[in-house]
């Protein structure tokens, strides 16, 4: 049975707050026996890292009521009783329906989460004061079926140097599975389909340079053994697991910032709940300067407009978006064919 409530004491920008856990033994993690109590002192922990990353932004969280194997929903907007402190700001989503979604700004709103049965906290790329403009382009690097996190470093470093290239600084993470997420910091002047044909730019450089390891590839059936390169992350409302956010997978992943030097031995399974509050004490967060050196996308963008010049197309947004201009039809492959 889950244990009477206890309080845990956060520190923050205000002065430190007690905050209120219910069932603190509920177990979240079953392999582990990691508890709600034990994710949210994680969470205090890595407290003013993860509000670096993930604070002033949008959030959707990702609650697991009964842990990782029970049932789970999203959640955008602030609910009823959320503590002062807790925020909201107004997006837009693709629908073009405009509504609040959830900002947390210190460390105890990240614990008031946990509170909700967050295990996943989901950031939008930009910030509460523009939040039709990315300040972040973000490329998921999601290894096929066949391939591995081994796979995704090298295909890193070269979309390290394709970033440079286009006059971009990028970060590293891992994604808490078994892929990569390389971010690079940019001024907040082009809005999401801008972003979204930029990352597709640098994803199509990066597949010329790796055609046998990397693919743009939107339907699985056409991916093969090959690291993909999500360019639909980079949509309005899509979004990935943030830097120091934990994951639902058995044994308690983190999604960790790294350094490009540590990236070639890393081993993702070492990052994880129990691993990163002690990470953080002693080698510091990777990304802790990463909005000091914000870039252009212009580059990028010249060079989608070199690919739509030499007859390369927009590519498919999700099933969920509404259809846009230029967009191929959304037929599976396989299916077109058999209708041809």
């Amino acid at each position: 049975m889950a244990g009477k409530a206890t309080t845990l004491t956060v520190p923050g920008p205000h002065g430190e707050r007690e905050m209120r856990i219910s069932s603190p033994d509920r177990v979240l993690w079953p392999e582990l026996g990691l508890t709600k109590l034990d994710l949210a002192q994680y969470v205090a922990e890595v407290g003013n890292a993860f509000i670096a990353a993930n604070g002033d932004r949008p959030l959707s969280l990702q609650r697991f009521p009964e842990g990782i194997d029970g049932e789970q929903f999203f959640s955008k907007n602030p609910p009823k009783g959320a503590p002062d402190f807790i925020r909201a700001v107004t997006v837009t989503y693709p629908s073009a329906r405009a509504h609040p979604q959830l900002v947390l700004d210190e460390p105890a709103a990240a614990v008031w989460a946990v509170q909700m049965n967050t295990v996943v906290f989901h950031p939008w790329p930009s910030r509460t004061d523009n939040t039709d403009n990315p300040d972040q382009l973000r490329i998921d690097l999601d290894p096929q079926p066949g391939t591995g996190f081994s796979d995704a470093v090298p295909a890193a470093f070269e979309l390290r140097s394709v970033l440079s290239e286009a006059g971009l600084d990028a970060f590293i993470k891992t994604s808490g599975n078994r892929g990569l997420h390389v971010y690079a910091p940019i001024t907040p002047d082009h809005e999401f389909l801008d972003v979204r044909h930029a990352v597709i730019a640098a994803a199509r450089e990066l597949e010329r340079r790796m055609p046998g390891q990397v693919t743009t590839a939107w339907w699985k059936e056409e991916r093969g053994e090959k690291i993909f390169v999500d360019f639909n992350q980079a949509n309005r409302d899509r979004t990935i697991a943030g830097a120091y956010s934990p994951r639902a997978l058995p044994h308690a992943p983190v999604s960790t910032p790294l350094r490009w030097e540590e990236l070639e031995d890393a081993d993702p399974r070492e990052f994880t709940v129990l691993t990163v509050p002690e990470r953080l004490r002693t080698v510091g967060d990777p990304w802790a300067d990463m909005a000091a050196r914000p870039g252009s996308i212009s580059v990028l963008l010249q060079w989608w407009q070199r690919d739509l010049d030499n007859g390369l197309a927009e590519m498919p947004f999700p099933p969920d978006y509404p259809k846009m201009p230029g967009e191929p039809l959304r037929v599976q492959p396989s299916r077109a064919r058999k209708t041809d």
